[in-house]
């Protein structure tokens, strides 16, 4: 899905949307939920926590949603057709941090960030398509990363899942097109979040360098959230947030030979431990 070839089909919507965002109770997905709500719309956040997390705003609606389990989806959607008699907006948020080299992390982190990241986004999607079908409409968004477009040495299970979402997001948005839903990844670089308390696995090495990125970075949450906002008001295909992702995407499709000496450096880094 590059870059250079987004496409734009209409401006900002001038009526409420009604929208379901998963991961909202914390990091982008707390900050999309309340960009959206500020905005006007109907929001319905989601997220683990049985009871309402306390940071969400008033004016957002919750449910507990476990993106690992299709009971919860079924329920998910049971409760947006009786509220709202339809959706606008999907938001596949929610997720979870991972790194590790190929022969340190284990087969059980690999099964774990595929259940959420990957399969997570999947259930949202496969829940929700025939209701959007229905209505002839709707927009489903899902949240990649730049790791699903660019891929660092270390961190093969994060890479896989996010690329997946990309190519699953590429896939649907030809797939859906002739019912008239629209489909964007978001694919943010490294922003300050609490992302990386998710972290876990064997790689404590590669964990701590992914630690150090997330809370190293300028941008925050609220700031990524108001480009994916303008990104998904757009209708853009492909939703990159910040100058390194625009930089680093460039240079994978413009200037290969330099984009892969960099990787190579990186691993060299990895390999020797820092």
């Amino acid at each position: 899905m590059p870059s250079r070839s987004l496409r734009v089909r209409s401006s900002a919507p001038t009526s409420p949307r009604r929208v379901l965002v998963t991961g909202g109770a914390s990091g982008l997905g707390l900050a999309l939920v309340r960009a959206l709500v500020a905005r006007g719309d109907h929001v319905l956040a989601t997220d683990l926590q049985a009871d309402r997390p306390d940071a969400l705003p008033d004016a957002a609606a919750y449910l507990p949603l476990d993106v690992r389990s299709d009971e919860a989806w079924a329920a998910a959607l049971a409760h947006v057709r009786e509220t709202w008699r339809g959706l606008d907006l999907l938001v596949n948020n929610a997720g979870v941090a991972a790194g590790g080299r190929i022969d340190v992390a284990t087969m059980d982190e690999w099964h774990w960030i595929v259940d959420i990241n990957l399969l997570g986004v999947v259930r949202g999607c496969r829940t929700f398509t025939p209701l959007l079908k229905e209505q002839g409409n709707g927009h489903i968004v899902n949240t990649a990363s730049l790791a699903g477009l660019v891929h660092a040495p270390g961190m093969a299970a994060y890479n896989t899942v996010k690329a997946g979402v990309v190519a699953l997001s590429e896939t649907l948005s030809h797939e859906l097109a002739p019912h008239g839903i629209d489909v964007s990844v978001v694919c943010p670089s490294f922003f300050r979040t609490n992302l990386g308390s998710s972290f876990q696995g064997a790689d404590t090495e590669m964990e701590e360098a992914g630690k150090k990125m997330v809370s190293g970075s300028k941008r925050t949450a609220d700031e990524i959230a108001a480009v994916v906002v303008r990104g998904i008001d757009a209708r853009r295909d492909v939703i990159l947030t910040d100058r390194d992702g625009h930089v680093a995407w460039r240079a994978k499709r413009f200037a290969r030979p330099a984009y892969t000496a960099v990787m190579k450096r990186a691993a060299k880094r990895v390999a020797a431990g820092r």
